[in-house]
């Protein structure tokens, strides 16, 4: 049988990190008809209910029990409010590596949620289930997606040419395709550890780094 990861809900200080369930679908509609979330991944657009429903209660947990990866719901803590997702995705059992996208709600952006529930995920993947590479993929200008990646201790690799279609918006409102690179970033369990002692340092000068972030 396909390996599967476990159903389950991750905690930090600020968010939970867990399944979709069908409360999710109206703003779940919201988060993913934002021009940014547009932009930049391959969702439908317009985004629908329709499409928010299929995904919460279908799609997403598909993606776990065939053993390809994992989404989860990215929720405050305090008021349980939908504010992003995080998604596994090309999980390979045997070489213990999976892809991780991430997408921030435009009414959450600026709080630092994506690096949160990214390195969350991280940790639980190499503490947890034993795994040896998080890979991150982002479109050349995706500038803050970059900055998220680049906040949560990922090394980039190199770039992946012509290998993605964004959308870019037209004078008329609608939206067209363009090809664009791909940077490919990974993150190691030495990388996390690493990125662990850094902060310490920086707690201890009185001083953090920030970065906006979105999908």
């Amino acid at each position: 049988m396909t390996p599967t990861f476990p159903d389950i809900s991750i905690s930090t200080d600020r968010l939970v990190l867990r399944p979709f369930d069908e409360a999710d679908v109206p703003a779940l509609a919201d988060m993913m008809n934002d021009e940014l979330v547009t932009a930049w991944t391959s969702v439908p657009h317009p985004y629908t209910r329709e499409d928010a429903t299929v995904w919460a209660t279908r799609l997403a947990p598909a993606e776990r029990t065939a053993g390809r990866g994992l989404v989860l719901a990215v929720t405050e803590f305090l008021t349980q409010r939908l504010v992003g997702t995080v998604h596994l995705r090309n999980t390979d059992w045997r070489v213990r590596a999976t892809e991780v996208g991430y997408v921030t709600a435009p009414w959450a952006r600026g709080e630092g949620y994506a690096c949160e529930s990214v390195q969350a995920v991280a940790q639980w993947l190499f503490r947890d289930q034993r795994f040896e590479r998080l890979e991150l993929r982002t479109a050349a200008d995706n500038t803050a997606s970059q900055q998220v990646a680049q906040k949560v201790g990922c090394i980039s690799e190199g770039v992946l040419r012509n290998a993605w279609i964004a959308r870019t918006q037209t004078e008329d409102g609608g939206w067209t395709d363009i090809r664009t690179d791909l940077i490919v970033w990974s993150l190691l369990p030495e990388d996390l550890e690493d990125l662990a002692g850094e902060t310490e340092q920086m707690a201890d000068a009185g001083g953090y780094a920030a970065y906006p972030d979105w999908a």
